[in-house]
């Protein structure tokens, strides 16, 4: 079993910044694919961006040129740096990871909550 804890929401003003990061424990593969969704008050759940172990990214359009994904493969950590934040970014962010079957079924975090005041 894996577990996700997430550290690093807040409240910040429209243009500032916020890091999120979340760290990885347990059963973890080698080869998977980690990153971030995010889910606004009315509103499904919606990718962010991920990362896969070879260090491939994918970004939500909303985001893209404004967010960076990393990841520290040796600490089973993933990062979320959040620049030029807008009010349309405020939501619960979740981490999410991906995993060979073999390794279960794909984890979550408990979230973490990003307001962006105006």
């Amino acid at each position: 079993q894996v577990q996700l804890v997430e550290s690093g929401g807040g409240l910040v003003e429209a243009g500032g910044s916020l890091r999120l990061s979340c760290t990885a424990s347990g059963r973890t593969a080698t080869i998977n694919v980690i990153g971030w969704y995010r889910q606004a008050p009315g509103k499904q759940r919606e990718l962010v961006a991920v990362i896969s172990s070879g260090g491939e990214t994918t970004y939500a359009d909303s985001v893209q040129g404004r967010f960076t994904i990393s990841r520290d493969n040796a600490k089973n950590t993933v990062l979320l740096q959040m620049n030029s934040l807008k009010p349309e970014d405020t939501a619960v962010y979740y981490c999410n990871l991906r995993q060979p079957s073999s390794f279960g079924p794909e984890s979550w975090g408990q979230g973490t909550q990003v307001t962006v005041s105006s």
